[in-house]
């Protein structure tokens, strides 16, 4: 399986294998030793480099995070074979990306404003959430042409909170 993954606005590309109950793995394009198995429901325990890690997949219907142990981490997964995830891609770079928000919460902190020039990857707001703050990223290289949601409004999800072209 080839897929193309980027984790907090890194890009990657993982190759995966499994033979015989042996888990082959590459990323960008150097070998990585790795042991997983299935610990339950969207949750893999994997052993690398002689540690043990225990990673959780979850998923919203507009973003992916994995945890591991404490620490969340963003992430987009496609396949670079497909029709869709080149189109996708293309999608980004050409028009106007509306950022929107996850899970209901509150708006705490507004990184960057209007008319200002981000990378992909870079914060632009932070939603608390059941008690959490999360970095909602710019998925692309543009300017933050509108901010829709101001610091310490609640919002609920689905809602537009920026946009980026």
């Amino acid at each position: 399986m080839l897929v193309d993954v980027t984790i907090e606005g890194r890009k990657h590309r993982l190759e995966l294998d499994h033979t015989e109950g042996q888990w082959r793995c590459k990323l960008d394009g150097r070998d990585v030793p790795v042991d997983a198995v299935a610990a339950g429901r969207d949750v893999l325990s994997i052993v690398f480099e002689g540690k043990v890690y225990e990673v959780k997949r979850e998923r919203t219907p507009t973003e992916t995070h994995f945890w591991v142990g404490p620490l969340r981490f963003a992430a987009e997964l496609s396949d670079p074979r497909s029709l869709r995830s080149r189109k996708a891609r293309a999608d980004l770079e050409n028009g106007p990306i509306k950022l929107v928000a996850s899970m209901p919460g509150k708006v705490v902190r507004v990184l960057a404003g209007e008319k200002t020039e981000v990378a992909a990857g870079q914060g632009v707001l932070v939603v608390e959430a059941m008690k959490m703050q999360n970095e909602i990223r710019s998925p692309k290289k543009g300017i933050v042409e509108k901010i829709v949601a101001s610091e310490g409004a609640a919002v609920n999800a689905g809602d537009v909170l920026a946009v980026v072209v």
